[in-house]
């Protein structure tokens, strides 16, 4: 799944593409919407909300289109008539506007609401990393308020704070020494460990090429996310990779056994 700095990447190329613009197409290709027409509204702005887009519509009355990139989904931007990199097939959302097309291509989620409707989507959400909410001391009080909790479970629940995935969950737990399974009690400086967070989504978020090592190199630009198996860098241990999280919601957590002792 998308980490929120790819979510964010993605609103801001929404955003540059359509806001302030008149809407000439809309083509909702799910079924709960395929009716909807806001061709004609004028797009007010795209924003980012954890791992969630939020585009706001003026058409008659003001309307939200809610989508979430899922696993496999994405959004493109293509001059009009330009040719789409992705087979038609899996397009769930067309938004065009003079000179330009956006595509919504395998979105997880698809929705057009009342504006006023959108707490009811995202208000369930922590603070966002990389949003104008961010509130360090409320998203440690979450994290806190489970004490047992393993803490790269806690760093996924988006209900805490929002924007960490698979991915910067166990690239953060290497960086700072700590076992994924390990209690959010014990960990010793949660504080940091948080601030690390938001800041590798900050250096990331302008660029499509993800990497907490420093190194834009292939294969080189992660420190133990997908790299089982392989030498850790720091010691050249096997990484290792287990499922973690609750029966029917698991995810892979990638460590090293020996800088991150413990589980």
């Amino acid at each position: 799944m998308p980490e929120g700095d790819t979510v964010y990447r993605a609103a801001v190329r929404l955003d540059r593409a359509l806001s302030g613009r008149e809407l000439t197409t809309t083509d909702f290709r799910v079924p709960a919407f395929a009716t909807h027409d806001l061709t004609g509204g004028t797009v007010v702005g795209t924003v980012s909300r954890g791992k969630h887009l939020l585009t706001r519509i003026d058409h008659e009355r003001p309307w939200s289109l809610h989508t979430h990139l899922k696993m496999e989904g994405s959004w493109h931007v293509y001059p009009a008539g330009g040719r789409w990199r992705r087979p038609e097939v899996q397009v769930r959302v067309v938004l065009g506007v003079e000179g330009v097309t956006a595509v919504g291509f395998q979105l997880g989620i698809v929705e057009v609401v009342p504006r006023e409707a959108e707490h009811d989507l995202v208000g369930h959400l922590g603070p966002d990393l990389l949003g104008p909410d961010w509130d360090e001391e409320r998203a440690l009080a979450n994290l806190r308020a489970e004490p047992a909790r393993p803490i790269g479970q806690a760093l996924l629940d988006q209900r805490n704070l929002a924007g960490i995935g698979n991915m910067y969950m166990a690239e953060l737990c290497f960086t700072m020494g700590v076992h994924p399974a390990t209690p959010v009690s014990e960990v010793g400086d949660l504080t940091r460990l948080v601030r690390r967070g938001r800041q590798m989504l900050e250096v990331n978020k302008e660029r499509a090429v993800q990497s907490t090592t420093g190194s834009l190199r292939e294969r080189e630009r992660m420190w133990v996310y997908r790299r089982d198996r392989s030498p850790c860098r720091r010691c050249g241990t096997p990484v290792a990779v287990t499922m973690l999280g609750e029966p029917g919601r698991e995810r892979a957590a990638y460590w090293c056994p020996s800088c991150q002792p413990g589980r």
